[in-house]
């Protein structure tokens, strides 16, 4: 029942073009997504984890990186990972201020023990240095990636989150439609927990804490 539960919750992430705006919810558990259980958790536990895939992108410094080893390259314990672009007017910059508001509810000890990676949608207008000035506006020790779009598109779908090109807008833009997902990535490279749009920084701060104290609780496949 709870796997039914999760997935039919993930199967309702819809693709958000993020020039129509979406408003967060009341910041219940989980936007859009209904889950019994008790591991106390305000995201969802996958009954399986996503595994990242090991396809190299390239960070805001011009070097390589692959999810897969992203946690684990930089020391740290859990990794938040979302996918955005820096032209998007709204849901993005919600979702990422709701991450960097989350973060300095932590204590000194907890903060250097979580990183944070951006994934672009739209490496066409977002280079290295575009993503750099983007994501110093939150927190200049997030992390940013980008590289071709077909490889953003399959490391993406390696943690559930769709990618693709929306229409054109009549300002001569266009949209990006992408799952609005925040996934929490371990040094193995697995990604067992999701919080979805609209989880408010308090919640996803509780989360952290009891995920440092006590690891990702184990939940049951069937």
């Amino acid at each position: 029942m709870r796997r039914a539960l999760v997935a039919a919750g993930l199967s309702g992430l819809l693709l958000s073009a993020c020039s129509v705006g979406t408003p967060p919810d009341d910041g219940g558990p989980v936007a859009g997504m209904t889950v019994q259980d008790d591991d106390g958790l305000n995201g969802a536990v996958l009954p399986t984890p996503y595994a990242a895939s090991d396809v190299p992108l390239t960070d805001t410094e011009g070097g390589k990186q692959a999810l897969d080893t992203v946690t684990a390259d930089a020391g740290d314990e859990l990794t938040l990972v979302f996918f955005g672009y820096t032209h998007c007017p709204d849901i993005c910059q919600i979702v990422m201020a709701d991450i960097a508001s989350a973060l300095t509810r932590l204590d000194d000890d907890e903060r250097e023990r979580i990183g944070m990676t951006f994934v672009t949608t739209d490496p066409a207008r977002d280079d290295e240095a575009t993503l750099r000035a983007y994501l110093d506006r939150f927190d200049p020790s997030f992390g940013g990636l980008t590289g071709p779009l077909p490889r953003i598109v399959e490391v993406g779908h390696s943690l559930g989150v769709a990618i693709e090109k929306g229409e054109k807008m009549p300002s001569g833009g266009y949209e990006v439609n992408h799952g609005t997902q925040v996934v929490g990535l371990l040094p193995d490279g697995t990604a067992p927990v999701v919080w979805t749009e609209g989880t408010g920084p308090d919640r996803i701060a509780q989360d952290l804490q009891a995920i440092l104290a006590d690891g990702v609780p184990e939940v049951s496949g069937s």
